[in-house]
């Protein structure tokens, strides 16, 4: 019996709803927020030990995840796996390896993200790590807010444990913005509004 993450995520509040502005600066009345599922490590190694199964024929060594959404889930899933866990952040609003992280050419990875919503901050990544001339061997997520793999003209698979496809406006277009509302930016990205 498949796991029910989307049901997971409303138990422990981490499913919202409201008018969320979304770091590609769309609008959506959906927000995954992983960190809700997060706080709780006993729920959160359920999911996390689902997703491992996904990506257990894959021969990588190390996680990467970028900062910030997949720093927790991708510490827990290499902590499940027996892997390495590092991760990228972004250093004068441009995605780095720091804190002495490194990778040795040929090093075979996979990205872990919590939600994949625009997936700027994976391709990110993946731009700070191909420097370093390593295999990504595949990309993974709790959930993928798109009806297909965003990265699959990039060549990288995409593993995941929920396809969830919530409505995305423009700004001009959003029928929250037209009743007044006025969105909240509830990710860990900085951007000016």
């Amino acid at each position: 019996m498949e796991m029910d993450v989307l049901k997971i995520y409303q138990e422990v509040g981490a499913l919202r709803k409201g008018h969320f502005l979304l770091s590609a600066g769309v609008h959506s009345p959906v927000y995954m927020q992983s960190s809700l599922l997060m706080q709780y490590p006993s729920i959160a190694k359920k999911v996390l030990t689902e997703l491992s199964k996904k990506v257990a024929h894959l021969d990588f060594t190390t996680i990467v995840a970028p900062a910030l959404g997949g720093i927790t889930t991708g510490y827990q899933l290499a902590e499940i796996m027996d892997k390495r866990a590092i991760f990228t952040e972004r250093e004068n609003n441009i995605m780095t390896l720091r804190r002495g992280f490194t990778l040795e050419k040929g090093t075979n990875v996979l990205i872990m993200e919590d939600v994949v919503a625009t997936g700027k901050s994976v391709m990110e990544c993946v731009d700070v790590i191909k420097k370093s001339d390593v295999n990504i061997l595949g990309i993974a997520c709790i959930v993928n807010r798109h009806e297909s793999n965003p990265f699959a003209e990039h060549g990288y698979d995409l593993y995941s444990m929920l396809n969830y496809t919530p409505e995305l406006y423009l700004p001009e277009d959003c029928p929250l913005c037209k009743t007044g509302d006025t969105p909240i930016k509830p990710g860990s990205r900085i951007m000016d509004v």
